[in-house]
């Protein structure tokens, strides 16, 4: 019999990643041109991007042959990565396929399965972390004792070389493959060195608003971004934290003008990003790398510049398009999508940008299991080139 519980599970957070509404928090009011910390004015103001995008097939290659002959981690979602200790980048996923693949390319139908994990990577080769043991894995962040869950958020350096892991916290609400609800967001830290759970915080819940799709440091500020869907528009908000504490610090949140300390002062900096996507320095300003939402299950990939971490952001720039999705896509398959791209700046190679984004599919007790490739991560490499 299929594990159609635990994938169940999975192609729900999927689908819900994609674009399917969380909770929308009090305030629907437009940031204005905000500076944050940035005096608003940079090279990029005015100036037009254009991009080239092509497979990175080192990264394709290497996660292909290690889900397939590694015995260990065959597919996730999420992917975010973070430096570690040694040398070592760590690949951070949301729910997780474990075990082997068929010869065939199918995925065994009891294929272990975990809500988080963590691919290693090392100068040797990619590795997997869990919890729980070998014969009855975990996440990384377990499930609680009543069955509610986590997925990840962008991790982020801790103090003392500790890895910091924003959560969503999810119940299930009935028995339906989509009967669950967002219940808060929560902090878990990481040991730096064994990536094995050391604690968990609550954080900011007050407002509906899924904190920690994305993280950015820079000097003595942790900015942290989240989504809501204000008006049913996807759209992203900005908190901040001061000193070596980095999430785990004091929050205060952007409220168009100002650093406040409520969470219901926060208000919408850019809208129709996915729930996951990234901000990071480019150039003296900040770069945006977002699927986007402004039509369901999109296949485009867009940029957005900013001179400052509040924005305000331009307009989307395409710079990819998903060939994944739908009948017409590479599978045939009108049930897989693609979603939630990000940049990974900790990879990027000047003008080069190591771009990732999900796929997945909606026929939860078929697809997954007849062709373990489509629930994988896709790299992408993008070259930016910023015009007058």
């Amino acid at each position: 019999m299929k594990n159609t519980r635990t994938i169940a599970a999975a192609v729900a957070a999927a689908s819900m990643l994609a674009g399917a509404l969380l909770a929308a928090p009090a305030s629907a009011t437009t940031a204005p041109a905000g500076h944050g910390n940035n005096s608003g004015q940079c090279s990029l103001s005015g100036k037009a991007l254009t991009a080239t995008a092509s497979v990175n097939q080192t990264l394709t290659d290497q996660f292909t042959s290690y889900a397939e002959t590694g015995g260990a981690w065959t597919g996730g979602d999420s992917t975010y990565t973070l430096p570690l200790k040694g040398g070592r980048t760590g690949w951070f996923f949301s729910d997780t396929f474990l075990g082997t693949v068929n010869p065939d390319g199918s995925r065994p139908t009891d294929s272990p399965f975990v809500n988080n994990s963590v691919v290693v990577q090392t100068s040797k080769g990619l590795s997997t972390i869990t919890g729980g043991t070998p014969d009855e894995p975990a996440g990384i962040i377990p499930p609680e004792p009543d069955g509610r869950w986590y997925w990840i958020g962008d991790p982020a350096e801790g103090p003392h070389k500790t890895v910091q892991v924003p959560l969503l916290q999810f119940e299930r609400t009935g028995p339906g493959s989509f009967d669950f609800q967002w219940v808060a967001n929560r902090l878990a830290t990481l040991d730096g060195d064994s990536l094995q759970l050391e604690s968990i915080v609550d954080l900011p819940s007050a407002t509906g608003i899924n904190w920690g799709s994305w993280t950015l440091q820079e000097g003595r500020y942790t900015y942290i971004y989240g989504v809501a869907d204000p008006e049913g528009v996807r759209s992203s908000y900005v908190a901040r934290t001061t000193g070596k504490d980095a999430l785990a610090g004091d929050w205060s949140f952007w409220n168009g003008t100002d650093w406040v300390s409520g969470e219901a002062d926060a208000v919408p900096v850019v809208p129709y990003v996915a729930n996951e996507f990234s901000v990071a320095k480019y150039r003296d300003g900040y770069l945006l790398i977002t699927q986007d939402t402004s039509e369901l299950f999109s296949t485009r990939i867009v940029a957005r510049t900013s001179c400052s971490p509040t924005g305000p952001f331009s307009e989307p720039v395409e710079v990819y398009r998903t060939p994944e999705t739908g009948l017409a896509g590479s599978y045939g398959d009108a049930d897989v999508f693609t979603y939630n791209a990000h940049e990974h700046p900790n990879l990027r190679k000047g003008n080069r940008l190591l771009v990732t984004y999900n796929v997945n599919t909606f026929d939860n007790v078929g697809d997954v299991y007849d062709d373990a490739s489509i629930y994988r991560p896709r790299f992408i490499d993008v070259e930016l080139k910023v015009g007058g």
